[in-house]
C-alpha cells in the first residue's frame, strides 16, 4: 500500500517551487496531497505565475485550501505523515496555541494529537526569527513531538533565517526536510 503524504504549505516564497518536493516525494514511493492555507492559494490561483493546474495534475488529487461541507464526503486519502513547508511564522505561533481556523491549521492542530509524524521546515526571515513569540513557539512544538527543523546558525540543520528580503530560493532545504520524515508504518488496515 503506498504511503500517504500531506504537504502543507503557507504563502511563503518556496510556495511558488512545490512542484520540487512533491516530485521528490513520490520518487520515495509518498502519495501526496496538497493542502494550502488560504493564501497560498490564493498565490496559486491568482498570481499570474500561479500553478494550480499543474500541481493538481501533478499530485493526482485536489488541492486543499479550506474545509469541506459536512455533507461532502473526504477527497483525500487519510495521512501517514504531514510536511509543513513552507512554514511561516504566523503559521508557526497559531499552530503552537492551538488555533485552528484554516484547513491547514485544523490538520496540523490534530496531527499531533493523531500521533502523526510531522515534520516542519520554516521560512521567514531573522527580524521575524527574532520575536520572542517564535522561539516559544517552535520550542512548544518540538515538545509536542514535531520535528521542527530550524538552524539558527548553531549547526543544528535545517532551515537558516536570512535578512529581510534576501532570501534565497535555491538553497531552501527541501531535501533536509524529506530525509526527516520516519520510516514508513505499517500500511493501514
Amino acid at each position: 500500500m503506498t504511503r500517504t503524504l500531506y504537504l502543507i504549505s503557507c504563502a511563503a516564497p518556496p510556495a511558488r517551487r512545490l512542484t520540487t518536493p512533491i516530485r521528490a516525494a513520490q520518487r520515495d514511493g509518498w502519495d501526496v496531497c496538497l493542502i494550502l492555507t488560504p493564501s497560498a492559494y490564493r498565490w496559486a490561483t491568482e498570481d499570474p505565475a500561479g500553478n494550480i493546474g499543474e500541481l493538481r495534475e501533478l499530485t493526482g488529487h485536489p488541492v486543499r485550501y479550506e474545509y469541506k461541507l459536512p455533507s461532502q464526503p473526504d477527497a483525500l486519502p487519510d495521512p501517514d505523515a504531514l510536511l509543513v513547508a513552507p512554514l511561516t511564522s504566523n503559521t508557526l505561533n497559531k499552530w503552537a496555541a492551538g488555533i485552528s481556523d484554516t484547513l491547514a491549521l485544523g490538520l496540523i492542530t490534530e496531527g499531533i494529537g493523531l500521533g502523526l509524524p510531522i515534520v516542519a521546515l520554516p521560512h521567514w526571515n531573522d527580524a521575524q526569527g527574532k520575536h520572542p513569540a517564535v522561539t516559544r513557539s517552535v520550542t512548544e512544538l518540538r515538545a509536542a513531538g514535531v520535528s521542527v527543523l530550524l538552524d539558527n546558525g548553531h549547526g543544528e540543520g535545517g532551515f537558516v533565517p536570512h535578512r529581510p528580503r534576501h532570501g534565497n530560493l535555491d538553497t531552501y532545504p527541501w531535501e533536509t526536510a524529506l530525509r526527516a520524515l520516519p520510516a514508513p508504518r505499517a500500511p493501514r488496515e
